[in-house]
């Protein structure tokens, strides 16, 4: 495969991965499961068993595995078409995947700030159209 198309793949490929990723460690669909994974990465008795709860809090940790199942389905290589080309288009999609996650953390803060922002300016409007019509 040319390295232009390598590195379509290497962009491409990491959005699926960060999507999955960020469902699993941050949305409500599945709030429940992560919250008894939080439970047993806290009081499981053994660090394996921790460890193993808490990768499906965290969005770095399971991004790793999302990228190594993607490895086997997609049989996608970077540079090298050996074992060197699974380790470093391994380790490109979670630093790919994780930089996409890491934005659209910064997009979704940047938008709740928007919608407070918005939320207080009504609020405020209120106000002041009430006091206005009291006088």
């Amino acid at each position: 495969m040319a390295l232009s198309t390598q590195i379509i793949w290497l962009f491409v490929l990491a959005i699926p991965i960060a999507c999955i990723a960020w469902t699993v460690t941050h949305e409500e669909v599945f709030r429940e499961p992560r919250e008894v994974c939080i439970k047993y990465s806290k009081t499981a008795k053994t660090i394996v068993k921790r460890k193993f709860f808490y990768l499906f809090t965290c969005e770095y940790c399971f991004s790793h595995y999302v990228t190594l199942v993607m490895l086997f389905i997609t049989s996608y290589k970077l540079l090298f078409d050996d074992w060197r080309g699974y380790l470093i288009g391994g380790f490109a999609l979670v630093f790919v995947a994780n930089v996409y996650m890491s934005l659209f953390a910064l997009i979704r803060i940047d938008l709740k700030k928007t919608r407070s922002e918005a939320e207080i300016a009504e609020i405020e409007e209120a106000k002041c159209k009430k006091d206005v019509s009291k006088s």
